[in-house]
């Protein structure tokens, strides 16, 4: 693929960049670490072992600019139509300021009507004024959703739990269309006392809405007389919920402009809001308004979510490097990388411009990673020496929660090191004078290292739901950047769509009513078939 004129120079200055090398770049530079060193809404970013350059910074700014980047900004934050496929804006960033002033004040309203009756509920649920169908205080939340719908709930309750935040009830949360996954959920649940969350955009996803009836018929042999009763409903269409039978009292409706995986900051994530207090939850609120106000106000060259969307699509089209792996050196993160391959790969997974031209660009990098020191004893073989480019995040917290600091120190000694080590390297040479052997020993060989291995580390002060905000909205704003270097649209995701059309095609040959195999599926789909149905 060729890139698009527009960012010659700049992608230019990254090669010559990854030419010189990194070690040569901080030779050359002793304020290179401060230069290329953000301090932003409390979190500290290094992009300074990136293949940046003043040069390739003000290259970068000009290719931005002739995107439409400003514009484009200004057009997502006051809720101009960013998602042209669907008309509509995305108003992800309106759904956490203080003070949303968006310009369709209907749509304000909407915003500010979802927000005030997710508090009302909070407020409620914590006094104690809504109680289970027998008038116990609930013990337990059963949270069903998918994507976007369950990966943020998910990911935040397990880090809230690590964050000395006390819960005040046991939460699950289950995406899976396999009961292997509901299952479990349900022997840890008491069903007179477990509220249940059903968190679908249409109130008509297929997995939802198919665990939602193994979850009533396993409260109903419990001898709950009226399931709904216990169930709460988190969506864009209300009135199907209504329909559906959930008492209008616990409908908790956001807009149909916040698209699934960027529905954290609404009522999706009811079970963080649940079991660990409306507090906390304003804080991760307030922590992403931060980052926003950076993002809106900052200049492409000193903006952390712009320059990271220029390396990405740098790293992309210049160094072949199609992949990006972020290792959360906190346990408490481990859904994490899970929750950003969702964010990043729907979003910019795309191959037409907003124009329906095809792409002459790569889009999105394959975004996986895991966590850290788990990682180091698999994945890391590849990244200091595999023959592939693999740019690198390390996400860390400078202070624990818990008091054993001299693990801490570990963690972040391993973090740090890796980072450093493959930026440096380590010459066949080098490896031969410690091993006291010549250059060319196959030992020596094996044990050399090419460095020159891009990273970024992202300092958290500690692990807090204002923290977390901010590093959540700043991957946000950073998808949104590169979607406007490649001139796409981030909002719709037509590739999730065919498979499930597909997938209502062949429920009929699979089951205890199954039909034989249409003779217009392809060979392959027959064959798999008959073995599942011989």
């Amino acid at each position: 693929m060729m890139p698009a004129p527009t960012s010659d120079a700049f992608l230019s200055a990254i090669r010559d960049c990854y030419t010189s090398g990194l070690n040569a770049l901080f030779a050359a530079s002793p304020t290179r670490a401060s230069d290329f060193s953000f301090d932003v809404a409390g979190l500290y970013f290094d992009f300074s072992k990136l293949h940046i350059s003043e040069e390739s910074m003000a290259a970068g700014a000009a290719f931005a600019e002739t995107m439409d980047f400003a514009a484009w900004r200004e057009q997502l934050l006051s809720g101009g139509i960013v998602n042209q496929t669907e008309n509509r804006p995305a108003i992800h960033s309106a759904m956490r300021a203080a003070h949303p002033t968006l310009a369709d004040r209907a749509l304000t309203n909407e915003i500010l009507a979802a927000r005030t009756a997710l508090d009302g509920f909070a407020q409620q649920f914590e006094t104690g004024e809504f109680t289970s169908s027998n008038g116990a205080p609930y013990t337990h939340i059963l949270h069903l959703g998918i994507g976007g719908s369950a990966l943020g709930p998910d990911m935040l309750l397990k880090a809230a739990a690590g964050m000395g935040l006390k819960p005040m009830l046991e939460a699950h949360v289950v995406a899976n269309i396999d009961a292997a996954a509901l299952l479990p959920a349900l022997d840890a649940c008491v069903p007179e006392t477990t509220l249940v969350v059903l968190a679908s955009k249409s109130f008509t996803t297929v997995e939802t809405m198919t665990n939602a009836k193994t979850v009533q018929a396993w409260m109903q042999q419990a001898g709950i007389a009226n399931p709904r009763a216990q169930m709460i409903a988190v969506t864009a269409a209300p009135d199907k919920a209504l329909a559906y039978g959930i008492p209008e009292a616990q409908i908790l409706a956001f807009p149909e402009s916040v698209g699934g995986r960027y529905s954290i900051w609404s009522a999706v994530s009811l079970p963080f809001v649940l079991a660990f207090g409306l507090a906390a939850f304003h804080a991760l609120l307030a922590g992403a308004a931060a980052m926003d106000t950076h993002f809106a106000e900052s200049r492409v060259d000193g903006n952390v979510c712009a320059i990271a969307a220029l390396m990405d699509y740098a790293y992309a089209n210049a160094l072949g490097a199609d992949s990006r792996a972020t290792f959360a050196y906190d346990d408490r993160l481990g859904l994490l990388p899970s929750y950003l391959q969702q964010l990043e790969t729907e979003s910019n997974g795309k191959h037409v411009s907003r124009e329906g031209e095809p792409l002459d660009v790569v889009s999105s990098p394959a975004v996986w990673g895991g966590v850290g020191t788990d990682a180091q004893h698999a994945v890391f073989q590849l990244l200091h020496q595999g023959r592939v480019l693999v740019p690198t995040e390390f996400i860390a917290a400078a202070q624990p929660a818990h008091p054993h600091h001299d693990h801490h120190a570990l963690l972040l000694s391993n973090c740090l090191a890796q980072s450093a080590a493959l930026m440096a390297g380590r010459t066949p040479q080098e490896a031969a004078k410690k091993l006291g052997c010549a250059p060319d020993d196959p030992l020596a060989v094996a044990k050399s290292f090419p460095g020159n291995r891009p990273s970024t580390t992202i300092l958290l002060p500690e692990l807090t739901p204002f923290t977390l905000g901010a590093l959540l909205a700043f991957y946000e704003h950073r998808v949104f950047a590169l979607s406007v270097l490649l001139g796409i649209n981030p909002f719709d995701q037509m590739g999730v769509e065919l498979g499930k059309e597909m997938a209502k095609q062949l429920e009929g040959y699979l089951g205890p009513d199954a039909v034989a195999p249409d003779a217009g599926l392809d060979a392959s789909t027959r064959a798999l078939l008959r073995f599942i149905q011989p």
